[in-house]
């Protein structure tokens, strides 16, 4: 026991207390930690869990930061990357599957709690469309453009015709401000109705449109803007 290094036994009540009390009863640091043990076995893995906080504010924040961003951590190697993206992976994935080939009526706030944990820590501006069948179910969900910070191509025939080739009925359009700030700007609001005008042409319905951010989101739906 004495040769055991002074983490040992906080890794053991750290495992200990995750599986009694579950994660909610961890801060983000000690979540952070226990992300963290298999990628550094031999190290105590606080002072880094501390860093990444300090550089990115929460736990969701850490594990969405770009690679590049995380690598300049001091610590912060290959290993402790791939980790972190893993359980970004894993959240991801839970949450798509949650809602995918369900009733958007039914699964609304799963729904965006997906789109949150997907687009709203990007640095740069994603364009989501989520394709539904005639039942309103979730067929598809692509990215179908990154941008800048502040903008993102959209191009409302290229939106109508990838609707087409899947067969969906209907579609919502999502997109990030990485601004934080979810108000459309007039350039959202002049595209969304282009949009909208090109698939009623071909009996596409565009449902909504939805803006996110680290702050909230905002519909064009419950907006009144379509």
């Amino acid at each position: 026991m004495a040769d055991q290094p002074h983490y040992a036994g906080h890794r053991k009540r750290l495992r200990e207390r995750l599986m009694n009390a579950g994660a909610d009863a961890l801060p983000d640091y000690e979540l952070l930690e226990l992300v963290l043990f298999a990628a550094l076995p031999r190290r105590d893995t606080k002072p880094l869990a501390k860093a990444l906080l300090d550089r990115f504010g929460t736990f969701a924040e850490v594990i969405s930061a770009d690679a590049k961003l995380l690598a300049e951590v001091d610590g912060a190697g290959d290993g402790v990357i791939a980790a972190l993206k893993t359980v970004q992976a894993a959240a991801l994935r839970l949450a798509r599957d949650e809602v995918m080939e369900q009733p958007v009526i039914t699964s609304w706030q799963k729904l965006m709690s997906y789109c949150r944990a997907s687009m709203a820590h990007e640095a740069n501006e994603q364009f989501r469309i989520l394709f539904l069948n005639h039942r309103n179910m979730l067929i598809a969900d692509e990215v179908q453009q990154r941008g800048t910070v502040d903008h993102t191509p959209v191009y409302p025939r290229e939106v109508v015709k990838r609707a087409l080739e899947l067969g969906a009925s209907a579609v919502i359009m999502v997109h990030n401000h990485p601004s934080g700030d979810p108000t459309p700007s007039q350039a959202d609001i002049e595209m969304t109705e282009e949009v909208k005008d090109a698939g009623e042409k071909l009996g596409i319905a565009l449902h909504d449109h939805v803006i996110i951010s680290k702050r909230g989101n905002n519909s064009f739906k419950t907006m009144g803007l379509i």
